[in-house]
């Protein structure tokens, strides 16, 4: 297990890895994405639909050959740290947030990003994507750990999720139906730029409801699996349900609409079994980096967000 060093982690490391990652997050589209939407254009028989995968494939090799953004609208960039436990930085998560603001701020100029950050009521536009509570930072710890992992992710902003409060009563079948509500309200107008990764969060409070339903969208790669049996199981069916909707790409017809489907859970109140829905569209920008005391760096696709120790469901 490693121990504590004695080291800190740089702020200007931080600052440039943040750029960095937000760099990379915004023109390479991960690989089991890239796997994922050339094996659904292979199987897709309706032409419109098979038209659009290709050219979501072509696009993702397009903005690879200019280094330029796979998306004009280049979403909203935010971050998420799993920090070690015994991890130390420069000047304190203070100076690390600074960091990553720094860091956006340049980004938005240089690779370019589009400057989508407005205030809600003035409207009012740095031009940098930096604001209040912008770039949002999602922290979770490690234990027995000394390095902090950072995960740019550049998220659309607008449609694409629900929230609703089923009962106890309501069972897999309410899960199963609130599911087919929602994919059929947001894919047959083509409103979260489907293929889509459906994340799903059961239980808890509302807002962690909300979020990890966010966090399996985005988070979790292509055919990746809950590691409870029933849970997975019920994943795979509601990938089936997505084909079996005839909902294609960009709401055309076909059976390409669900990329995946990712279930998170969190014990909650005895009455209640809150449910949200949230979607992750085609253009998934995401990006991970592994920062040592030392300075090494280990970049990498798979952010690894769901560690055991997150999961865990004993008092320790």
């Amino acid at each position: 297990m490693p121990t504590a060093t004695g080291a800190s982690i740089g702020a200007d490391l931080i600052r440039e890895i943040a750029f960095e990652l937000n760099r990379r997050a915004a023109i390479h589209i991960p690989g089991d994405v890239r796997q994922s939407i050339r094996g659904m254009a292979e199987r897709e028989t309706e032409r419109l639909s098979k038209f659009v995968l290709l050219e979501i494939v072509n696009n993702y090799e397009v903005a690879d050959e200019d280094l330029r953004p796979m998306c004009a609208d280049t979403g909203l960039p935010r971050f998420y740290a799993k920090i070690g436990n015994e991890a130390r930085i420069e000047g304190g998560f203070v100076a690390f947030e600074r960091s990553i603001r720094e860091a956006t701020a340049r980004a938005t100029t240089e690779i370019p990003l589009r400057p989508n950050r407005v205030h809600p009521i003035t409207r009012n536009d740095y031009n940098n994507n930096v604001g209040i509570h912008a770039p949002s930072v999602d922290y979770s710890w490690e234990p027995g750990a000394d390095w902090v992992e950072m995960t740019a992710f550049h998220k659309g902003g607008l449609f694409g999720g629900d929230y609703r409060m089923l009962f106890p009563g309501d069972g897999i079948d309410g899960i199963r139906r609130f599911y087919l509500d929602v994919i059929s309200e947001f894919f047959k107008r083509g409103l979260s730029c489907q293929p889509a990764i459906v994340g799903i969060g059961i239980g808890g409070t509302k807002d962690t409801c909300v979020k990890l339903a966010k966090e399996a969208a985005c988070l979790r790669v292509v055919g990746d699996r809950n590691p409870d049996p029933e849970i997975a199981d019920l994943e795979a069916e509601l990938v089936e349900l997505g084909k079996r909707s005839t909902l294609g790409a960009m709401g055309f017809k076909g059976e390409g609409a669900v990329m995946d489907a990712h279930i998170e859970v969190a014990y909650t109140h005895t009455g209640g079994m809150p449910v949200s829905i949230h979607h992750q569209c085609f253009a998934l920008r995401r990006s991970t980096a592994r920062v040592h005391p030392d300075g090494e760096v280990e970049y990498r696709e798979d952010p690894r967000w769901f560690t055991d120790y997150y999961r865990r469901d004993s008092v320790s």
